[in-house]
């Protein structure tokens, strides 16, 4: 088996821009989390220096990088509190931790009372320190991919999903004025993060679907969230710089929306439960690059063997001629083997020509 290649953000692009098949599959990740990536270098990994030895130690081209914005600096509880959970989630720690999120009923804002005295933080509260950092200590040869989201997740989380459902039939200037707000922030976001240094992708994430179907009527995402996704990903190809796009679930109904109309340059993670990958490259070819697709469920519960034979599968029936990137279906999350992790990046070091028939 050869040694896997160092970091060439080339590799990445000839796969993103469906500009050839580049000399191997290329890796990518959302999110891998950070006891994940300590567990894959035997150390602590903390520091920016870290993440981008992490980076390369593991075959990736990239470091993602995130701008911070607080959505929610007067620190507005919602009327009906956070949901709550609590447990030992992580496969590195017995430690219990409490997670909280807004409950899907009610937001913090349901009225457009509630949106006028709304504080929004302006953009030029932004933290975009991480693109900086991660610049200072990057080799050449890699690049930043912008990272953030979610312009219709955010307006449902705000207002809660069944007040936005509600507010569809009831209110539908509060919805029209949220979509104005959100979008603008977000475009406005990702407008300064591409003129940092060095960036050589966009990655949009936006939930919009579940394991069966969309969250809401295509209508309502090509009225209200389909136009800012258009704009965003103009911005970045303005610029060269190609675009990802990220949703779970089921796509189908609007795949041609998200392909040809807004013109994204990569589908992740390709839910498995939700869509046949086999199925979605013979319809799409060479119009998109798909991104991901090994479950997280086989990565958290399954045997590295599992792990190694679908990889190898995935990059057989999709990477030749180009167009396919290895990854999670999803992120790498804590409760993820770190032998299994380890199966599925190793299994780019190996030519398909290797690999025995189906």
């Amino acid at each position: 088996m050869s040694k896997i290649e160092g970091p060439d953000f080339e590799r990445l692009l000839t796969a993103l821009t469906l500009s050839g098949e580049p000399d191997r599959v290329p890796l990518a990740e959302l999110i891998i989390a950070g006891e994940v990536m300590s567990a894959f270098m035997g150390a602590s990994v903390v520091t920016p220096q870290d993440v981008v030895d992490f980076q390369i130690a593991a075959g990736y081209d990239y470091v993602n990088a995130w701008p911070h914005y607080n959505w929610n600096p007067a620190g507005i509880i919602p009327r009906e509190g956070f949901r709550k959970s609590k447990g030992a989630f992580s496969n590195y720690t017995s430690e219990e931790v409490e997670i909280e999120w807004i409950p899907e009923g009610k937001g913090v804002i349901t009225t457009k009372d509630d949106f006028a005295a709304y504080t929004f933080a302006p953009l030029d509260d932004v933290d975009y320190s991480m693109f900086d950092a991660y610049n200072a200590c990057m080799p050449p040869s890699m690049k930043l991919i912008a990272c953030h989201g979610d312009i219709f997740r955010r307006v449902t989380e705000l207002m809660g999903y069944e007040t936005f459902c509600y507010a569809l039939r009831d209110d539908i200037e509060l919805v029209e004025m949220m979509f104005a707000k959100v979008g603008s922030i977000i475009y406005g976001l990702f407008e300064r993060a591409l003129e940092k240094p060095n960036v050589g992708a966009m990655w949009y994430c936006d939930d919009i679907a579940y394991a069966t179907g969309l969250l809401v009527s295509p209508d309502v995402l090509r009225r209200y969230a389909f136009p800012w996704f258009k704009k965003l990903v103009k911005m970045a190809h303005d610029r060269g710089i190609p675009v990802i796009y990220h949703s779970d679930g089921n796509l189908w109904e609007v795949m041609d929306d998200l392909i040809e109309d807004i013109g994204f340059d990569a589908l992740h993670p390709i839910e498995p439960k939700a869509m046949d990958i086999v199925e979605l490259k013979r319809v799409v070819g060479n119009r998109v690059c798909l991104i991901g697709n090994i479950d997280v469920d086989l990565l958290a519960r399954g045997t590295p063997e599992q792990v190694a034979d679908l990889a190898r599968r995935r990059i057989r029936e999709l990477a030749p001629c180009g167009g396919y990137v290895l990854g999670s279906s999803n992120t790498v999350p804590n409760y993820c083997r770190i032998e299994n992790y380890r199966a599925m990046v190793r299994a780019v070091e190996e030519r398909p020509t290797q690999f025995s028939s189906p």
